[in-house]
């Protein structure tokens, strides 16, 4: 590799890469557009490699172009990584974990597994990020985060996922509702009900199994409300907009005024699972997922 290039390059190369717009990224870069041209060009003459497709009014990336962004950002993002550790060692800290979850995921799984880790890991602080399912693939695959524990069956190449807790349904009734556990039979008489259900965005494999339930109730439920907050759901409930179904575990950590009726009898069960990428550059992660495996 030539010595003209210096880090700076690949700097305005990744902001040009990601706006695909030459003015756009030199405001960014607090550079001038001719200046950041000139610097673009010249790395595509020292690297002997044309980077971007370059038409009266679009940029694109070449196919070489395409490639050296994917890789600059996976190395740079292990160089922030490394970086950051070595400063938390200096600062006394062994490593740091970002963790994605679900709510549900609070109420035991996290807190069980965060005490069993700091037991023989004292030196280790963690970060905690509510997050759909969607949201926490992508920040897995894009290394954003360490751990994602999710409500799904399957994850895209380059993941991998372990089981961590299976629950059963519950209904989620408000406190004065006529339905209670001694007379409660099955779903159809709540067939007139409203229900309030985690949106399918939250988990589309989750949601096809809530409707699996519906559908062996024979009935279709109406949706009057979907949100992604299991709070939201249940102060909807409260307040008489309807009545939900939910993971069982959900009705720990909340004092509202609505009742829970565990739906012991059906076949359908959800799985909280654990997340991360095999090619994650954060030192710590394999110590947890060994304790993980133990749990």
């Amino acid at each position: 590799m030539s010595n003209q290039i210096e880090f700076r390059h690949y700097k305005y190369f990744l902001a040009v890469a990601e706006d695909l717009h030459f003015r756009k990224a030199a405001e960014r870069l607090f550079i001038s557009q001719p200046g950041l041209s000139r610097q673009i060009k010249q790395m595509e003459e020292e690297l002997g490699v044309k980077l971007f497709k370059r038409h009266n009014r679009k940029v694109e990336l070449t196919e070489a172009g395409n490639y050296l962004q994917k890789e600059l950002k996976s190395n740079f993002k292990r160089l922030d990584d490394l970086l950051q550790h070595a400063k938390l060692l200096q600062q006394g800290i062994n490593g740091h974990l970002n963790l994605g979850f679900v709510g549900s995921a609070m109420q035991k799984v996290i807190p069980e597994l965060l005490l069993k880790f700091k037991a023989s890991h004292p030196n280790v602080t963690f970060s905690l990020n509510e997050m759909d399912n969607n949201k926490q693939t992508h920040a897995l695959l894009n290394q954003d985060i360490d751990v994602g524990f999710v409500r799904t069956e399957r994850v895209p190449k380059g993941l991998e996922i372990k089981a961590m807790h299976e629950d059963t349904f519950s209904l989620v009734l408000p406190k004065n509702h006529p339905i209670n556990e001694k007379n409660f039979t099955n779903l159809y008489q709540l067939k007139e009900e409203p229900f309030i259900l985690f949106d399918s965005s939250y988990s589309e494999s989750y949601y096809e199994k809530v409707m699996q339930i519906f559908d062996d109730a024979s009935f279709s439920p109406v949706v009057s409300h979907s949100t992604v907050n299991a709070n939201s759901i249940f102060r909807l409930v409260e307040n008489n907009f309807g009545v939900s179904i939910v993971p069982t575990i959900l009705q720990y950590g909340f004092n509202l005024n609505i009742k829970f009726i565990e739906l012991k009898k059906i076949s359908q069960r959800t799985t909280l699972r654990m997340v991360w990428n095999n090619e994650s550059s954060n030192p710590i992660l394999k110590s947890f997922i060994d304790v993980a495996n133990n749990v």
